[in-house]
């Protein structure tokens, strides 16, 4: 098991290149089943849950050609679906969340798609219903084994139709998305998501042969075709690494560039930061993060505290929302942080508060920050990373910590951030990885 060692209070400077979009290379590398052509990826996240699901297309029979670190062809011309109903798999699916989005292009492609019950992060309850709801409008046949946690749908054709979802899941919009391309007929997907990577996902089955509409609204129409042909796409930036990028900037009082960002893909997250003090400023297609000594929150025209909440998009992302309370903590007034879709995210703040952090955790969803205006340090400690971005929140606290923090299990953050202590030591950061 491998901890990282932090020796905090150090500037940061020089610039970064942001990886490519974790949650979008889950959904686009799922897509490639859709097709026996070959299918072109590039600027895929080096990272542990997007190696796990290649290796899982792999194990199925997809034929993997690594062109470079982060470029890949696929085609899956020969697969093996016996593989979908062994031991084997209902190891390797069970390990993470993502894998989920196989199910969909599996069942309109070959009628079939199966599934063990995802892992992933430990945020709470994330139900799966969208998904399998989704597939049954389509005229698929649902079953579920509760003793092996195995999910199934089987149909011997899908039927477009009319659905409104009973909430707006990226990976329930892009799973259902895939299986209605090649249904028979017209399929509009009403309350559907419409993040960035969503809009990445139709475009990209738009380029394969898709006929879809709506791209980048809430009301997707989708008009099923028999077949799909290959692609060449390309991964969005990650916009989740890119504001961990600002929090660190912040935190760690330095001067940093974030390279080649796609601002019109960032919605709200620069006016989230800027809404915390911090000077986010756009030069091209970058962000510039000036070096300050002091960042003040700001409050409502009528003097209330802010309040910064998660929301589908175009809201504010939720996966940024612990970043953001770190951050805080080091500002100069107080901020409601409110964190409404999973119920455990915000636990790791006990550990903030070890680290002498003023936080208040109000109740499961929603934590007050009184910020120590950079006045106090937070102090070193050793600590555990409970999901990938609780996990780089503690790792943004150390950097700025006063003395030698450790922090153990971060296999949950190379889950979701590339070489992260390589990176940060090119721009000046003090971190180890020990490998017992």
């Amino acid at each position: 098991m491998s901890v990282f060692k932090i020796e905090g209070g150090h500037e940061l400077s020089g610039s970064i290149t942001p990886q490519g979009a974790k949650n979008e290379a889950l959904q686009v590398i799922c897509a490639v089943l859709l097709t026996p052509e070959k299918v072109t990826i590039s600027n895929i996240p080096d990272i542990r849950d997007v190696n796990k699901l290649i290796y899982i297309l792999g194990e199925l029979g997809v034929k993997i050609e690594k062109k470079d670190r982060n470029t890949y062809i696929f085609q899956a011309d020969d697969l093996d679906l016996s593989y979908l109903e062994s031991a084997k798999f209902k190891i390797d699916g069970s390990s993470l969340r993502g894998s989920i989005m196989i199910v969909g292009p599996l069942l309109t492609r070959f009628g079939k798609g199966y599934i063990p019950r995802p892992g992933g992060d430990k945020i709470g309850r994330r139900r799966l219903d969208t998904h399998f709801e989704g597939f049954i409008k389509l005229g698929a046949n649902f079953r579920y084994n509760k003793t092996e946690h195995f999910y199934g749908v089987e149909a011997e054709e899908l039927h477009g139709t009319y659905m409104l979802l009973d909430e707006a899941s990226v990976t329930g919009t892009a799973n259902i998305l895939m299986a209605a391309v090649m249904a028979k007929g017209e399929t509009t997907i009403y309350n559907a998501a419409c993040e960035p990577y969503i809009q990445q996902l139709s475009k990209m089955l738009v380029s394969m042969g898709a006929k879809i509409s709506g791209i980048g609204s809430n009301k997707l129409i989708v008009e099923g075709v028999s077949n799909l042909k290959g692609c060449t796409h390309r991964i969005l930036p990650d916009m989740i690494e890119i504001g961990s990028w600002i929090g660190m900037a912040a935190m760690t009082k330095s001067e940093l560039t974030i390279k080649e960002v796609s601002w019109k893909n960032l919605g709200q997250i620069p006016n989230v930061f800027r809404k915390l003090g911090i000077d986010v400023q756009q030069k091209g297609d970058d962000i510039f993060i000036p070096k300050q000594e002091n960042y003040e929150i700001q409050g409502y025209l009528d003097g209330s505290i802010l309040t910064v909440s998660d929301a589908p998009w175009p809201g504010f992302t939720p996966d940024l929302l612990s970043i953001v309370l770190v951050v805080a903590t080091q500002a100069n007034g107080s901020v409601l942080i409110h964190q409404k879709m999973f119920e455990s995210r915000l636990f790791f703040v006990d550990k903030l508060i070890d680290m002498g952090a003023k936080v208040i955790l109000c109740d499961p969803h929603r934590a007050t920050v009184i910020g120590l205006n950079h006045e106090s340090s937070l102090k070193a400690t050793t600590m555990s990373s409970p999901d990938i971005r609780a996990g780089i929140s503690l790792l943004i606290a150390a950097l700025s910590a006063k003395g030698t923090s450790t922090i153990q299990n971060i296999d949950q953050i190379d889950r979701g951030y590339e070489n992260i202590d390589e990176r940060l030591r090119s721009i000046g950061a003090k971190i180890e990885r020990i490998t017992d």
